[in-house]
């Protein structure tokens, strides 16, 4: 991992990018660093189009453009605040290879991008979560409905597709992918699709 941008060696230091509020949340809701850089050694490729569902302030699309110039890195989240975040510190990085979406990654078309990552975006939905805030709704059935959407989405994906998952319970890979390495406890899972 490259240590040249003072915000992107350490964790500490990404966070004062954000408001307080947002700072609080880091370690729970924001992917660590050391994450990012074991995710993009396997998910960056030349010209690659690697999507975050639920990219929140947009750590994981920042880090990862920014140690892997050669990709391009998409975050789609649903808070517009978080949106307006993440483009802010978009723009004193300097990053030209990322792009944020405002929505639902529901919205998308996700054969348009090439390869996947996700921190468990849909689990704010089970009752007892902690939530980031309360500017979206949250249910039960949401997690099912995401899970289910995106298992369908993903089985669409052509042999080759990648995906990253870190702490996720993992109801949203079909069998068709398979995984390729395990680390963090088993936290962290690396598929392909065969």
């Amino acid at each position: 991992m490259m240590n040249s941008n003072k915000y992107l060696s350490t964790d500490c230091d990404f966070n004062e990018l954000f408001p307080f509020e947002m700072q609080k949340l880091a370690k729970r809701h924001w992917t660590p660093l050391d994450v990012v850089d074991m995710s993009i050694d396997f998910l960056a490729e030349k010209n690659g189009k690697i999507l975050d569902i639920g990219s929140g302030i947009g750590k994981f699309v920042l880090a990862g453009a920014y140690y892997a110039p050669q990709a391009h890195f998409y975050g789609v989240e649903q808070r517009n605040n978080l949106v307006d975040l993440a483009r802010q510190a978009q723009r004193r990085l300097d990053i030209e290879n990322a792009t944020f979406i405002k929505g639902s990654f529901t919205q998308l078309n996700l054969l348009d991008f090439d390869h996947f990552y996700f921190f468990n975006p849909f689990f704010e939905n089970l009752d007892g979560a902690e939530h980031i805030d309360e500017s979206i709704a949250y249910s039960p059935a949401l997690f099912e409905y995401y899970n289910h959407y995106l298992y369908t989405e993903l089985q669409k994906m052509p042999i080759g597709t990648k995906i990253v998952t870190y702490h996720s319970i993992l109801e949203e890979i079909p069998s068709e992918y398979e995984l390729a390495e395990s680390l963090e406890g088993s936290d962290l899972n690396f598929w392909i699709k065969r």
